[in-house]
């Protein structure tokens, strides 16, 4: 079958739209016609070689759309079937079967081989050759995508399709840290450093939660302004105050949570500056590959805990499907965050987020 993709050719390369085949969905896989794709900052870490992942290829993770076709097996979901498409999942491993789907033990080789387990690859260049795909199992920038039915979360009648796909990664990530390793208690004081669209989340997240004060942080203004209005209590500016010194007055003494999404190492050791005694730092950003980050030991002794979160943890039905609820309770307003491209801009869409212009890309497919 015929679609339209945005491929990378090389490391550092540009996305050209062009035509490609995709196959037919096998056992266990579905076909889904998808509407849009959020552009997640893994993509383009990805491109840039900052996450394994075989060229020439089509990325895209984010996606979301209607089941066209399934193959073998398949009764998760139907024909006609609005989903989102999650993490992939082997099932088997021991987190899975604990219900910790986005620590599969495979998930890398699932995200990021290039293909299906047993190798082969869902697309081709219209002259026979290999595409890689199935990248975090779906490479949304197409129009199609063959993925595993596993991975697949109903969306409730009514809602925009489209607009669902930030939630598969980002949008997930920041709430879904908030939700499963920070988890307030009443009164408690939260730190989200970076506020783009994975902070912002945590602090939408955060909202829905018995925090008393949840702080943002940024070097950006119009993002804090942005997060004032979802609901930070207090904002620092790091181009005009230092973070942690304003943190520990905002809080009366240090935080009892900090949450970094800045994906820089700098921003890590700042969060994990700013909690005290029995606090909880939680590193969510990615940041380049090899980078290291020192702590003060002494600190650290005190009850401190940083741990790390993938994906937001948990399992993708139950934390997309929650977050989608939100949505239609009008208590996660994600839509404020989000620019739509069409396909064929999807370097402008690049562009503009690199830039710090565009919160959250979303690209759009042609009917």
């Amino acid at each position: 079958m015929r679609v339209s993709a945005a491929v990378v050719d090389r490391l550092h390369g540009r996305f050209d739209v062009r035509d490609v085949e995709i196959d037919e969905p096998g056992p266990g896989e579905v076909l889904v016609r998808i509407a849009a794709s959020g552009i997640c900052h893994t993509d383009a870490a990805t491109r840039d070689g900052n996450l394994p992942f075989p060229l020439p290829g089509v990325l895209g993770h984010e996606g979301a759309g209607t089941v066209v076709a399934v193959g073998d097996g398949v009764s998760e979901v139907r024909e006609g079937q609005a989903v989102v498409i999650g993490w992939p999942w082997c099932g088997r491993c021991r987190h899975c079967r604990a219900g910790e789907h986005r620590y599969c033990q495979s998930v890398f080789a699932l995200a990021s081989s290039g293909g299906r387990q047993d190798g082969s690859s869902a697309l081709r260049e219209l002259t026979g050759e290999r595409l890689s795909s199935h990248f975090f199992g779906q490479s949304s920038f197409a129009t199609h995508s063959v993925t595993y039915a596993s991975s697949l979360v109903p969306i409730p009648d009514g809602l925009p399709v489209g607009l669902m796909g930030p939630l598969a990664c980002g949008l997930a990530t920041g709430a879904g840290a908030v939700f499963h390793t920070v988890r307030p208690s009443p009164g408690a004081s939260v730190a989200v450093y970076g506020v783009g669209a994975v902070g912002l989340s945590a602090i939408m997240a955060c909202v829905s939660t018995a925090a008393t004060r949840i702080v943002a942080v940024d070097r950006y203004a119009s993002r804090l302004a942005l997060a004032k209005q979802l609901g930070a209590t207090h904002v620092v500016n790091t181009t005009q105050e230092d973070p942690v010194r304003a943190i520990h007055d905002i809080c009366d003494g240090p935080a009892d949570h900090a949450v970094d999404c800045t994906g820089t190492v700098s921003g890590a050791r700042q969060a994990a500056d700013s909690v005290g005694m029995l606090g909880t730092c939680v590193l969510v950003g990615g940041t380049s590959a090899g980078a290291e980050l020192s702590l003060d030991h002494g600190s650290m002794l005190r009850g401190k805990s940083v741990v790390g979160v993938l994906g937001g943890g948990g399992r993708s039905l139950e934390l997309i499907g929650a977050l989608m609820d939100l949505y239609a309770q009008g208590r996660f307003p994600f839509d404020r965050l989000i620019e739509s491209f069409p396909l064929e801009r999807v370097e402008d869409a690049l562009e503009a987020s690199a830039r710090g212009e565009v919160i959250k890309p979303l690209l759009t497919m042609p009917d």
